[in-house]
């Protein structure tokens, strides 16, 4: 079996640069992570142009979300069985042609099935680059600063993708926040084609379980679609939901023990630090997501910032995240272990969100945001690195496709329970506050402060889970 470290005739080390294919991978994922966020601010020019409803406009994301979640563990196991090469090159290519879609869409229908292709294209480009940067570095120190990198590139391209919706649909229009990923996206999929390593896969043979394919593919996509739209489905059917895809999942674990060639191996799961890292994942970017979501609808609709303004005030979170990550996480972690350094980061996120949970209506933008702002990007910088690489080291080399796939897959169902959860208790808090007599703006606010605590105690449960569960044993775990 090729694998990504070495092809058969030549050595990886002196026919491919690995710096030069993680920069690669790293735009790649760049493109999806940014198209996940850049849509949000321009939400309100898409509904004007094309005539959304309040609750059809949530389907411009969610679209989007529903097979980019569903699909991520698919994606990933297919990619160690065909090669994870060819699923992100295919991924790609995918991606650019829905983007153009998307931004030459002239009705609500088509701009929705293109987002859902995108989905698509976005799963299968995403859930295996993690697996290929682990296979790039076997060395722990290298594979400590690729990590840090790649971490960096996903962290900046969340708010990254704030400031570009904001800064293309005020200076253009909405249509470009799609359309600038057809250049990116060409010189990306060219860039891979040459530079990235041949691998085979194992082949479909090893593990093409097609019918537990069809049980965890629904299941994810059912709980995300679930998850999402619980604030407009009524109690009794996001029951019905919730249980179906339980059920789904049992199905899917059943078949998993019973299958000869299981799509999902259940070993997977008996590893302490890939099963615990992910759980702790669950719970802090439900966290971040909240910052970021409810963060930016404090700025706007409490401060009276205006689209580009929003975009430009969440800029210092990347920068810092960058700086952090290229600089100093690898270091840091190889000096005092990924466990400690973990524990730090989410001391640091708890007490950024404890200090917006205090954000008044008459606040400021450099007295009461940008503080714990700088608090939640030092403590991300310091976890996300750190996380990564305990998940990772806690997968076989065969299964790395797959545990890169289940690692997205967590982030996506963390973001979506966080932005559920966080938006409607906000929106509950807020209404009763203004039953009770409250100014707009003072019940706004007051929404947005109970939001914050609660994604501070969310924090506060990956901080203890982690503590708990990863916990050092004979030894410096996750030290490089």
């Amino acid at each position: 079996m090729t694998t990504l470290t070495e092809s058969p005739a030549r050595p990886l080390t002196r026919t491919y640069s690995r710096w030069t294919s993680l920069v690669v991978l790293c735009a790649g994922a760049l493109m999806t992570i940014l198209d996940g966020n850049i849509v949000t601010v321009a939400m309100p020019a898409v509904q004007s142009d094309l005539g959304f409803s309040a609750a059809g406009l949530a389907w411009v994301v969610n679209a989007y979300l529903i097979p980019f979640g569903g699909l991520l563990l698919l994606a990933g196991r297919l990619g160690d069985l065909v090669g994870r090469k060819r699923m992100f090159t295919s991924g790609l290519a995918l991606f650019t042609v829905a983007s153009v879609l998307c931004g030459v869409a002239t009705s609500q229908g088509m701009l929705i099935a293109a987002r859902a292709l995108q989905g698509v294209g976005g799963a299968m480009t995403s859930a295996v680059v993690l697996g290929m940067v682990v296979a790039l570095f076997p060395e722990p120190g290298e594979r400590a600063r690729a990590i840090a990198v790649f971490s960096a590139v996903g962290a900046a391209g969340g708010a990254l993708g704030t400031f570009l919706g904001g800064a293309l649909t005020e200076a253009l229009n909405w249509h470009w926040i799609f359309l600038i990923n057809l250049p990116i996206g060409v010189v990306a999929w060219l860039a891979a084609l040459r530079v990235l390593a041949p691998d085979e896969g194992a082949g479909l043979g090893r593990g093409a379980d097609y019918p537990g394919a069809a049980l965890v593919t629904g299941a994810l996509m059912l709980t995300v679609y679930t998850i999402i739209g619980s604030g407009d489905l009524g109690s009794s059917t996001v029951a019905v939901l919730a249980l179906v895809a339980l059920a789904l999942f049992a199905g899917f674990a059943v078949r998993q023990a019973r299958a000869a060639r299981p799509l999902l191996g259940l070993r997977l799961f008996r590893s302490r630090l890939l099963t615990g890292a992910n759980a702790v994942q669950v719970l802090m970017i439900a966290t971040m997501y909240g910052f970021q979501f409810i963060g930016a609808l404090y700025v706007q609709r409490v401060l009276g910032y205006g689209e580009l303004a929003t975009g430009t005030a969440f800029l210092p979170a990347p920068v810092v995240i960058g700086v952090l990550m290229l600089g100093l996480s690898a270091r840091t972690i190889g000096r005092f272990g990924a466990y400690r350094v973990l524990l730090a980061g989410l001391v640091l996120i708890v007490a950024g969100m404890a200090l917006l949970g205090r954000a008044p209506a008459d606040g400021s933008y450099v007295a009461d945001v940008l503080p714990p702002m700088l608090l939640l990007a030092v403590g991300f910088a310091a976890a996300m690195p750190a996380l990564t690489g305990l998940a990772m080291s806690g997968a076989r080399e065969e299964d790395t496709g797959l545990a890169s796939g289940l690692f997205n897959t967590t982030q996506v169902v963390g973001g979506s329970l966080g932005l559920a959860v966080l938006s409607t208790l906000a929106a509950g808090h807020s209404e009763g506050l203004l039953d009770g007599g409250a100014s707009a703006v003072a019940a706004t606010a007051g929404g947005y402060q109970l939001a914050f605590r609660v994604a501070a105690v969310i924090a506060a449960g990956a901080l203890v889970l982690a503590a708990v569960v990863l916990r050092e044993r004979g030894g410096r775990a996750g030290k490089g």
